[in-house]
């Protein structure tokens, strides 16, 4: 994901200065879909795709929660998800035009579901989760070869963090992604809705802040390949990018991708239809293509997130459905935690304690 607001047409219009009698408006994140598949779709439907990008789910939230926001398709995260279903900024899913629902894989529907009730107005895209990149060269050299690569010490243990702070650690931008992972260090339910636990986090992060280089949702890939930084708290995939990318520029660069072994937010998203969307037929045919077996497996294989269509998995690469740091086993899978919005009282004292957190005051 390169979370810079940028706006890409998917391709040309397929007769030289035809003008098309439909459009659809897609807004997802970014560097998140293998761009032959926009192509694809236009080609075979011929509707005009235009495909905009966000960097964070704030902004897409933003334009959600004002109205008219002009697009057709948006892909939000499951709990800014739920958020927006409650403010009624969703329409219904017309499941007669998605013949492809058949290809959903239901073990993925099932946790949807804590967002989106019986999948009523949304489809899982991808899924993943968030974890600890590392140059693991880098980190070993630093920390010695019993370096915690697979635990939360490494990122919240001030002492860690300090050594670590010579090669550069970077997190994400996301107090929605950190504070869980915080209080899971903790050792406090990472979905809790308590003021004073959340405050809890505060401390915690102002201990290893001097430490933290940045917070940004998407530089740590590019960062990580080319061995800026050592250490990145991050979404698997992206991880996982910035891992093939050090490999084929054959750069001296090793990075690793682990799950937190106390565990890690699995997160979850979610296409879906605004409310006052222009073209809700074209909506659902982007849907429904998107949700082809084939298809979805080619954005996997792309972007190296697992997504929730269990018929894609036939033509997924191997690298991909057999990399445990993308499917997680069934031990791993249940050791996973997923997280439900904060109520708006409780989302203005986050707001706060990352602005503290960032700031450093």
């Amino acid at each position: 994901m390169t979370k810079t607001l940028v706006t890409l047409t998917a391709a040309a219009a397929l007769c030289a200065g035809a003008v098309s009698a439909q459009e659809v408006r897609v807004y997802n994140w970014s560097d998140y879909i293998d761009e032959d598949l926009l192509t694809k779709f236009e080609e075979e439907t011929g509707i005009d795709l235009i495909y905009d990008v966000f960097d964070s789910n704030e902004v897409l939230e933003t334009k959600m929660l004002a109205g008219s926001s002009g697009y057709d398709v948006v892909v939000p995260t499951g709990s800014f998800l739920q958020r927006q279903i409650q403010a009624g900024a969703f329409q219904e899913l017309d499941k007669s035009q998605l013949p492809n629902l058949d290809n959903m894989w239901d073990v993925i529907q099932e946790r949807t579901a804590q967002y989106d009730p019986d999948n009523t107005y949304s489809i899982n895209y991808m899924w993943g989760t968030t974890g600890l990149g590392v140059n693991i060269d880098k980190v070993r050299e630093v920390l010695g070869e019993d370096a915690p690569v697979d635990s939360l010490d490494l990122i919240f243990d001030p002492e860690n963090m300090e050594k670590l702070a010579e090669c550069g650690v970077h997190f994400l931008d996301a107090p929605t992604e950190v504070i869980p992972a915080a209080l899971n260090y903790l050792g406090e339910d990472p979905n809790s809705k308590d003021p004073e636990v959340i405050e809890q986090v505060g401390p915690l992060m102002q201990e290893i802040r001097p430490y933290i280089q940045k917070f940004h949702s998407s530089e740590y890939i590019n960062a990580l390949a080319n061995g800026q930084i050592c250490v990145a708290f991050g979404w698997s995939g992206d991880v996982l990018q910035a891992r093939d990318r050090a490999a084929d520029a054959d750069n001296g660069v090793t990075v690793e991708y682990h799950i937190p072994k106390r565990g890690a937010l699995m997160w979850f998203d979610q296409m879906a239809i605004p409310v006052d969307a222009p073209n809700p037929e074209a909506a659902h045919t982007f849907l429904n293509f998107i949700m082809d077996a084939e298809n979805m497996a080619q954005a996997s294989n792309y972007v190296y997130y697992a997504n929730g269509n269990e018929a894609s998995q036939q033509y997924l690469n191997e690298d991909v459905i057999g990399d445990p740091a993308i499917y997680p086993d069934e031990e791993t899978l249940n050791n996973l935690y997923s997280v439900t919005p904060y109520d708006p009282r409780l989302q203005r004292t986050v707001t706060r304690l990352w602005t503290s957190i960032k700031s450093g005051v």
